[in-house]
């Protein structure tokens, strides 16, 4: 049977990767990790393989010790510290490993383009620009990255279920209070998945004799309007709603949420606004709205992602 190692699968999208294939049974997983973990080994139900991912030579040892044929990445491309995560490192030991023939790398957005300063303002896109050049420099691997818009998970919280961070960050859409800060003219398509989806396409993606470098999913296609809209049916409330412009996002600002305002003590205000903007701006400017000549949907049928409407009618519709 064929070895899947899980980079960061103990959580957040890495978690739910390991959750779907798993439920394929056709794969035996291993997930890679910091620190061992023997009761979270039983709970998930795959062992844990204790690497240090600054060590190169480290995690070819824990590959090539384990046989593992696929690494798929969860590592976060962002930290609270802004440490570097070690997507590259992850890259050069599949690359060096004896065993190990394909990698996904960590992407789970959006494709990120050829020129970094035009995400200077988001480290984890620029850590994702720079893990995309080391998979370039690649010599014996077969690679791709998913590319899946913005994870829908968020507005799903407590009520679907999702191995993501439960960031208390709140963006656009607050609705806990009944609010809502569209960016833009709230009319441009965006994608927007579900990580459960997202982990059952990766999951499918294994049994292709074939990847390409770059791999493209979607759950919905839906405009902040459209999801305003549904957020405000399924709680059976209208909004209190503001629209933030081009020229006001230009300025690294939005329209405050109630939900922001007791983190200002351990993220300011300024932070905040500074990074809804920046992803605002690019909402408008359609960068999530994928448009690929093929989504990898066509090729599974039979996976039916989870849909905006349907994920917020069953978080938060009482009734």
């Amino acid at each position: 049977m064929v070895i899947v190692a899980v980079a960061g699968g103990t959580g957040n999208v890495g978690r739910a990767i390991v959750e779907a294939i798993l439920a394929t049974g056709k794969y035996e997983v291993k997930i890679l990790s910091r620190k061992p973990n023997p009761d979270l080994e039983v709970e998930i139900g795959a062992p844990i393989i204790p690497v240090d991912y600054a060590d190169v030579g480290s995690i070819v040892k824990g590959l090539e010790d384990n046989n593992i044929d696929t690494v798929i990445s969860g590592i976060a491309m962002h930290s609270a510290d802004g440490s570097t995560p070690n997507e590259t490192e992850l890259i050069r030991a599949a690359d060096l490993s004896k065993t190990t023939r394909r990698l996904i790398s960590s992407g789970w957005g959006t494709p990120v383009k050829d020129d970094p300063n035009s995400y200077s303002a988001i480290a984890s896109v620029r850590h994702k620009y720079n893990a995309k050049k080391e998979l370039q420099k690649t010599e014996n691997l077969e690679y791709t990255v998913f590319h899946n818009g913005y994870f829908m998970d968020y507005w799903g919280f407590p009520g679907i279920k999702s191995w993501l961070a439960r960031m208390p960050l709140v963006f656009w859409l607050d609705i806990a209070n009944n609010a809502a800060a569209i960016p833009g003219s709230g009319n441009t398509p965006a994608i927007f998945t579900h990580t459960a989806d997202v982990a059952r396409f990766v999951a499918a993606s294994l049994d292709l004799p074939k990847w390409e470098p770059d791999t493209y999913v979607f759950g919905d296609r839906v405009t902040w309007h459209e999801f305003l809209h549904w957020a405000e049916e399924a709680k059976g409330t209208k909004f209190n709603v503001g629209y933030d412009s081009i020229e006001k996002l230009k300025l690294g600002q939005t329209t405050e949420l109630p939900a922001q305002i007791p983190l200002y003590p351990f993220f300011p205000k300024e932070g905040q606004q500074g990074m809804a903007a920046t992803f605002g701006l690019w909402f408008e400017e359609g960068i999530c709205d994928l448009r690929p000549a093929k989504f990898l949907n066509e090729a599974f049928p039979e996976i039916k992602p989870l849909k905006v409407k349907e994920m917020l009618d069953k978080a938060w519709r009482k009734t």
